[in-house]
């Protein structure tokens, strides 16, 4: 693919086969993701890609933690609930995949079906632990750096004919996750990408969100009209 096809193809996906994704495949995407930029070339960032009995073993001790009421343990730092412009493209993204999937917003079974979809890493066939080292931890920069190879990882893999959702909910048990992952004490836990073949008949998988006007984001200072 060209460039421009990959960034302006990709969309999250939420609906994958449940065919396995081969390890050598992974490993060219994780390489190309990792010539993202770093500050001062510092390349903080590590990858658990997990699959098979131990993504399961995630899957299940997420759903079963937060249905049990466990507190969110995510070791990044939130921001609370989003307000304003922010909660209007929650709500804007939420109402678009609802539609898609035929739920109501009525319908508390199946809205609370589609938040349990998140605990269970999108019962994608594979998941991609993004952590950091944490002699780092404290400052911005790691996590910023993480940000920009997890951009470079979905996008990566979409030019492999693979899809991906960046998944905060998938880590929100972060115990569980470093126990069945293998991650050790010396990393922190950034984010998870769930990671697959895409299915084309999950319907919110053909849902494109919808991106604010260059004219809305930037700010051009000394040029010229």
């Amino acid at each position: 693919m060209q460039y421009d096809e990959v960034v302006l193809g990709r969309r999250s996906i939420r609906g994958y086969k449940p065919d396995p994704v081969p390890k050598a495949l992974i490993r060219e995407v994780v390489e190309l993701a990792m010539r993202a930029p770093s500050s001062l070339n510092t390349q903080p960032w590590h990858f658990y890609i997990v699959t098979g009995e131990p993504l399961d073993r995630i899957r299940k001790g997420n759903t079963e933690r937060n249905l049990a009421g466990v507190p969110d343990s995510r070791e990044i730092r939130g921001h609370g609930g989003y307000k304003g412009v922010h909660r209007e493209r929650q709500k804007e993204i939420a109402a678009q995949l609802f539609e898609a999937m035929g739920i109501a917003w009525d319908d508390k079974a199946r809205r609370h079906d589609w938040v349990l979809r998140g605990f269970r890493q999108f019962d994608a066939p594979a998941c991609v632990v993004v952590t950091y080292d944490r002699s780092i931890h404290g400052g911005d920069i790691g996590p910023f750096d993480c940000g920009a190879v997890t951009n470079a990882l979905v996008n990566a893999a979409w030019s492999r004919g693979l899809g991906c959702v960046v998944n905060s909910q998938g880590i929100m048990q972060s115990p569980v996750v470093r126990e069945h992952a293998g991650i050790p004490d010396d990393q922190v836990i950034m984010i998870c990408v769930a990671m697959g073949f895409p299915d084309d008949s999950f319907p919110a998988n053909a849902v494109v969100s919808r991106r604010k006007s260059v004219d809305e984001a930037a700010v051009f200072v000394g040029f010229d009209e």
